[in-house]
């Protein structure tokens, strides 16, 4: 499509999205309680339970991301390039010993965070233990007595159920809409 400066663009013809292969009711509502229970989880520091709640062969990804001209067509996401996080599950591991660990001085006193997932969407994969999951995440986190900082963003998880039938996450990308995050440390996940 191309305009000149000053003009309004005009779409030549709406395109409808492809239907989503939608999960049924049930399991919706399972995806769900199991999102908001990994956020309660996460709100309460139980950060082994965290752990349990994911496949040994998990993919955490959260990209950095760069405010780009629509003109420039570098990917937005590209693994190449500076990720907060790019981690697989010994390296979960080590950043919640170091949460735990005493010497953590970054979490003493702890900080106070909020989890809030919204607009989660399921849907079916051509596997029939693994469901796509999009939702959208606000994280608010409280330091000392004034400090509150936030994070908001979108997720896509794989959720995989694993043989004891319980749901797992098996990767989850993590997009925020900061391209600067105003935080001075990135102690919490997402």
């Amino acid at each position: 499509m191309k305009f000149v400066m000053g003009e309004t663009p005009v779409l030549k013809k709406p395109v409808t999205p492809p239907p989503p292969s939608l999960a049924p009711m049930e399991l919706v509502f399972e995806i769900s309680q199991f999102l908001y229970r990994e956020a309660r989880i996460l709100d309460e520091e139980r950060y082994e339970e965290w752990l349990g709640m994911m496949t040994e062969d998990i993919h955490y990804w959260m990209p950095g991301i760069q405010a780009r001209h629509r003109k420039d067509k570098t990917p937005r996401l590209d693994p190449k390039r500076m990720a907060f996080f790019d981690d697989d599950m010994l390296n979960m591991r080590r950043r919640v010993t170091r949460f735990l660990d005493p010497t953590a001085w970054a979490e003493d006193p702890p900080t106070r965070s909020v989890h809030v997932i919204s607009n989660i969407e399921s849907e079916l994969t051509d596997k029939p233990n693994e469901f796509k999951v999009y939702s959208s995440f606000v994280n608010c986190r409280g330091r000392g007595d004034v400090e509150e900082f936030w994070i908001t963003g979108r997720r896509t998880d794989i959720l995989r159920r694993g043989d004891d039938g319980m749901l797992r996450i098996a990767s989850r990308l993590i997009v925020t809409t900061q391209s600067v995050l105003l935080a001075k440390n990135l102690n919490v996940f997402l």
